[in-house]
Order: C-alpha cells, then structure tokens, then sequence
C-alpha cells in the first residue's frame, strides 16, 4: 500500500483514525455511527447509554468534516461552556495530530494548519467559506444564537442531568433546540447526540432517532454494570443505561408520623431555605431531639440477681412552614415563628447570595450559623432525612405542604425545599460515622 493510498484508507476509516489517534476502544458500531454522521442527508439522532464514547465518535467526525466538507460550517452545542471548550480542544488536538497531518499532506502535497483557534473557535487554512466566518463556532446552551447560521448543527449531551431535575431547564433547552431550525442553512443537517435523563425532555423534539443500550453495545461487562446498577437508583440507572423511563422506585419516605404536643420542639434548632424568586419556596424549619429512657425490670432468678435494663430511643420533633415567596417577604414570620417555640440559632447555606441573608438576620438580633453547602442535595437528604425518618414526628401546626413536599421527594422531583431543609437540621444534630450504628455532631 502506498502512502497515498494508507492515507485515503485511513481518512475514509473513521474507526481507523481513532485507532490511530489512541481511541483504542472503538469498535464496528462506532464506525458505523460516525460513517452516517458524515454522509447522511437529513436530521438523525443518536441516542447511546453514558460511557458508549458518543462524544469521541464526534470530535472525530468534526474534525474529518472540516478536512472533507471545505465549503461548510459547523456550530457545535453543548451543554456548558466548559463543555464546549473540551470538545473543540480534542478536536484541535485531532486536526494537528502527526497521523492527520502526514494524512493530509500524503493526499494534497500541502500542510493542514489552523488560520483561528480559540477554545470555542476553529478555522482552517482549506476553509472555502466566506471570510470572516468561523469553520467550527461551539456555543453553550445559555449562548447567543441570534443571527448564527451554520450547514451542520451538532448537538452533543444538550440534554443532562439538570434536565432530569428541573421543569424550567428541561423546557429552556426545548426551547434551544427549536430555534436550530432557524440556525440551520437551508439544506443543512443537524446530528444530535446524548443520553435521555426524563421522559419530557428535549428527545421528544428530536428526529430518526437510534437507540442503543448498554445490552446492544457490549461496551460494558456484566461486573460493571452490576456495580452501576448498585451505585444509583433504579429510574436513573433505566433511563442512563437503558434508555428507557420507568415509575420511580419507592420514595425515600413512607408515612409521616405526628404529634400533638408542640412543646416538644421547643430550644430546637432553626433552618431557613431561602427563596430568591422563580419556582422555589422559602422553607424554614425547627428540629429538635430528644433521648427518652425506657426501665425495664427483670426478676431474678435461681442465678441471677433482679436488675433493671435502660433502653434508649431517639426521637425527632420537626416543625415547618413553606411559602411560595421571596425570602425578604416572610422573614419576620420566621423570626416569629422561632420566637413562639423559644427556638435557639438559625442555620443558613451562603451558596446563593454570599451570606447576605445570614447578615439580615444577624442585623435583627438573630442567632445565626452560616455555612457553605458542599454536598449533593439528593445524597445529603438520602442520607441524613432519611435515617432519622422512622423516628421523626410532625409537630401540629406544620404546613400540609411541606410535609407533601419531604414525603414526595425522590431523585427527580421538581421540588425539594422542605426535604433540604429538614436534612439540613437532621446532619446539623447528628451525623452517621463510618461504623454506621453511633453519631457525632457535624457542627459546633
């Protein structure tokens, strides 16, 4: 084989480029995804459990479109910025990769270098497009389209696990998608790529769709996926790695238990969630423990003295309230609801306003422990609610609503205010250590 005819072979094998450029794990199926990205005529979308190397399948397909499509232009999406950037890096590191280069130069006697390169920009010297315009533009999701126009639109992960999670970024990203219709040149294409995280989101815009779960590909063993399957819930795992929605599995919580006695959670620690507008609610809660003793007495026997064994239970008193307004709406109600049940300091997360509510409080004589949240909030509530929650009562007085809230709360719910609050205070009194069967306080 000459060196031309390697160069062709390789340039037309776009699993052979990625087994060259170190891809090793490539296999037929990728290159049969990446042969119909490169010369189908209409929209398609390829829909590939996570970990299926969707995306490295792309940054060889970009890059070959740059070499072999000259005349056309590419705007490239992704979720973030970041993200962005990462995939237009490989493909730099692609296009100036030795075995592309001598590829090139094998084929047209020329050199293949980059007239502009930026991390979300890229041009080369054989782009026949007008001047001016960019070969390769990535944009992030939150990025401006208006007047954007490109021959080949390509979305990869648009849809992610913020989408699983929220009603407005699942409609925002819908909303992204439909105006590529207007991005896209008349005779244009759009390849879509990604994995779905919620039977609503933008999938159900997109076209010719291919499936191809984690059973089709073969790319994951039994062993791994038996470890992936123990490592998440059951929807996640079904829609990530199945493709598929199924009912979430049972909630976190079963049926609340109440008291009558509101003086049990009186001295308990207070906790704000605060909400700055939009679909969130201000949830504010009081938590308090208490360790209750029971004697049991034992009689004798012929060998044994008559004794008395002291069991201990632990249990959780809670009181909470929900509003569906701006924090600075209902912060004195707050302030009197801490009053009215002589509850001690209030904590509060800086994350979203950098402490400025924590502040307020501070400034109208309130007891105040600001932190910064580092945890996942599903783990966090997963973790601490619901270890306390066999033995946490509703005190009387409590908001209907926030009670629904914690009791339907799962991984995926729309909203979570209430159970956070309430996790909050829960690892605030106590934390599991690593034995799993004593606590330790988390804060002082």
């Amino acid at each position: 084989m000459t060196r031309e005819e390697k160069a062709r072979y390789i340039l037309s094998n776009p699993v052979e480029l990625g087994y060259q450029l170190g891809y090793k794990d490539l296999t037929e199926l990728h290159d049969a995804w990446m042969r119909k990205m490169l010369t189908c005529d209409e929209d398609m979308t390829l829909q590939a459990h996570r970990g299926s190397y969707k995306t490295t399948c792309l940054c060889i397909v970009i890059a070959l479109l740059m070499i072999t499509s000259r005349d056309k232009n590419i705007i490239f999406l992704r979720k973030t910025d970041t993200d962005v950037q990462e995939v237009v890096k490989n493909v730099k590191r692609i296009l100036e990769s030795d075995i592309v280069q001598q590829c090139f130069s094998a084929l047209t006697g020329a050199v293949l270098t980059l007239d502009k390169s930026t991390n979300t920009e890229l041009t080369t010297n054989i782009f026949e497009a007008p001047v001016g315009a960019s070969q390769l533009l990535g944009i992030g999701i939150n990025g401006s389209l208006t007047g954007k126009h490109a021959d080949i639109v390509i979305t990869d992960d648009i849809v992610n696990r913020k989408d699983r999670k929220s009603k407005a970024d699942r409609e925002t990203t819908k909303a992204v998608y439909m105006e590529l219709q207007n991005v896209k040149n008349r005779g244009g294409r759009i390849i879509n790529t990604g994995t779905p995280w919620h039977k609503d989101d933008a999938f159900l815009l997109m076209p010719n769709i291919e499936r191809y779960d984690c059973y089709q590909t073969g790319l994951i063993d039994k062993e791994e996926l038996d470890a992936l399957r123990k490592s998440m819930s059951s929807s996640l795992f079904a829609a990530n790695y199945e493709l598929k929605h199924i009912a979430d599995e049972e909630l976190l919580f079963g049926q609340p238990k109440f008291c009558d006695d509101v003086s049990l959670v009186e001295q308990g620690l207070c906790h704000i969630d605060a909400a700055y507008g939009g679909e969130d609610s201000t949830a504010f809660s009081i938590m308090k423990k208490q360790v209750i003793e029971h004697k049991i007495e034992h009689e004798g026997t012929e060998t044994t003295l008559p004794y008395t064994e002291v069991k201990t239970e632990v249990r959780y008193y809670l009181f909470g309230k929900l509003w569906h307004r701006h924090v600075d709406d209902v912060l004195d109600e707050a302030i009197r609801y801490r009053k009215l049940f002589k509850a001690g300091k209030i904590y509060n997360e800086n994350n979203g306003d950098k402490g400025y509510l924590g502040k307020d409080l501070k400034r109208k004589g309130e007891r105040v422990v600001i932190y910064h949240e580092d945890m996942n909030k599903y783990e966090k509530i997963a973790t601490y609610l619901k270890a306390i929650w066999d033995n946490l009562y509703f005190i009387d007085g409590t908001d209907k609503e926030y009670i629904e809230q914690i009791c339907d709360y799962s991984e995926d719910a729309e909203h979570d205010d209430a159970p956070d609050s309430a996790a909050c205070l829960a690892r605030v009194l106590w934390k599991k250590t690593s034995s799993g069967d004593s606590y330790k306080p988390l804060y002082n």
